[in-house]
């Protein structure tokens, strides 16, 4: 039988709930599912790569076929190396989609035996982007619920440059 990987490209600067939505929904459909964070420093990213990393495999730990990667250049060059047959992305809303299909089409040019599968998040995540919890947070509101606890924990402690006091 055959086993399919597939690769969930990303930065995940932060990781909301959103993305473990497609990561745990991509983890019952793919055999293999990478979840590679894009090394971008043009994105001025707020958790350093190293920190995105652990966050990641501390919150996919319980899915036994998921793992962890980083990568920088072309998606399709990555996906060849590791060997997968599928992108795994998310679609939130139309504008969503005409970007992810612009993207989807130039990687069929590039390497047309990877298959670009989309994927819409739960109607509660819908709306969530990772830009959207940095400002949301940064002008001084929660994001509980928006993000695992952990990195709401991480989000603090970068934002403020400590841990928040725990309520007794």
């Amino acid at each position: 039988m055959k086993r399919i990987k597939a690769i969930y490209p990303g930065s995940f600067d932060p990781l909301t709930n959103g993305h473990l939505d497609l990561i745990e929904r991509g983890s019952k459909i793919f055999d293999e599912l990478v979840v590679a964070i894009l090394s971008n420093a043009e994105k001025d990213p707020l958790f350093t790569e190293a920190e995105r990393v652990a966050m990641l495999r501390a919150t996919t730990r319980k899915y036994r076929n998921v793992t962890i990667a980083t990568f920088d250049g072309l998606l399709v060059d990555f996906v060849r190396k590791h060997k997968a047959k599928a992108v795994l992305r998310g679609i939130r809303a139309i504008s969503d989609y005409e970007f992810e299909l612009q993207m989807a089409l130039m990687n069929r040019k590039l390497a047309p035996e990877v298959e670009t599968v989309f994927m819409m998040p739960a109607v509660s995540y819908s709306y969530l982007s990772s830009r959207l919890v940095k400002q949301v947070f940064r002008l001084g509101a929660s994001v509980k619920g928006l993000v695992p606890e952990l990195v709401e924990q991480r989000l603090y402690e970068k934002v403020n440059g400590r841990s928040p006091r725990r309520k007794r």
